[in-house]
Formats: C-alpha cells, structure tokens, sequence
C-alpha cells in the first residue's frame, strides 16, 4: 500500500481533512500615525517588532518617538523594536511638587524690599569703585613708565657716541696669495700653459 493511501484511509477513519496547502494566516495590528503613515505590528506592546506599510514592503520603523493618531506616543529606542506607548499626557504632566517649587521662586523673585535693593545698589557701587581705582592706578603705572623711558633717552643723548666709523675706498685689504704647487719642479706642460696665460 502506498504512503497517499494510507494516509487517505487514516483521514477517512478519523474524520478530519488532511491539506497541505492549509495556510496559517496571522492577523497583524495596525496603527495610524498623526501624518497619515501606516503602522503594522503583531501587537502593539513593548518588545513587539514594529513596520512602516509601504505599497512595495515594510519597513522596520527607525529610532525616535511619534505621535499617533489616537494621541498616544510610540517610543522605539531600537530599530523595528517597540520600547514603549505612553499617553501624550503623561508626557506633558509635571510633578505637583515642582509646580509648587517654580511658583514660590516666581513669588520670590517678583518683588524686591527696598533695604534689598538700596543694598544692592551699594555693592554696585562699590564694585564701580574698586574698578576706578584699579584703572587709576594703572594709568599711574603707564605715566611712570613714560617718565622712565623719558629719562633713559635723555641719558642717552647726553652720552657721546663713539668715534665715528669712516670709509677709506682708496685702502686696499692686502689680499693672501695661495699657490698650489710651488715647490714642485716645473714641467714641460706648466711651461707650455704658462706660455699660453702669458705669465712669462
């Protein structure tokens, strides 16, 4: 008996249809951001896959945050991975405790006591006098300076120059004669080049 009629035979005791073209089909979820653009997940939770519908393909969503339509925001730390969905309130909201504390230093800083203010503008006063000093004093320094400088010229006016230097064009500087081989014994060829140089 072959395999096929086996297997025809175990369906046909069993009662139940044996195809293998039987195709599992899983349902994706999708999602809408607010600019339009679809996306597909199997379940939008945490650590669930994530991708952008295109008419061609999908694509893994890439890193970021976006805004739903439904106004919840979608945050992917890692490419095509779903890190979280939180609602955009949650995002907006800010502690009690720190509203509390932002408005206490608006009080305090809207309004200034007078003593605060009259002490405040001493210091100021102050800093604006040690800075007066302290250009006082270097304008000090500077005429100083210009009064040393004053006195090394003068000094050095008043002292002679040395004798001065003068140019004598008609002096020759007796120059050093250097001849090479003067001791060696002249030969016919020295003759016949001195003959020619006309040195002899």
């Amino acid at each position: 008996m072959k395999p096929t009629e086996m297997l025809k035979e175990i369906k046909n005791l069993l009662g139940i249809e044996l195809s293998a073209e039987t195709e599992v089909k899983v349902e994706l979820a999708q999602m809408t951001l607010e600019n339009g653009t679809i996306l597909e997940a199997e379940e939008f939770a945490p650590e669930m896959e994530v991708f952008i519908v295109t008419e061609e393909d999908k694509i893994a969503l890439p890193m970021g945050e976006y805004a739903l339509e439904d106004g919840r925001i979608l945050i992917v730390e890692e490419e095509g991975i779903i890190k979280e969905i939180k609602s955009a309130e949650a995002e907006g909201e800010e502690s009690p405790e720190v509203e509390i504390e932002v408005e206490a230093a608006e009080e305090e800083m809207a309004y200034v006591k007078k003593e605060e203010f009259a002490a405040a503008v001493e210091e100021i006063k102050a800093m604006i006098d040690e800075l007066k000093a302290g250009m006082k004093e270097k304008e000090e320094m500077a005429a100083e300076a210009a009064k040393v400088e004053e006195q090394v010229r003068e000094e050095l006016s008043a002292t002679p120059a040395s004798a001065p230097l003068k140019h004598n064009p008609e002096a020759q500087a007796q120059k050093d004669a250097f001849n090479f081989s003067t001791k060696r014994a002249e030969s016919t060829r020295d003759r016949v080049f001195a003959k020619l140089a006309n040195l002899k």
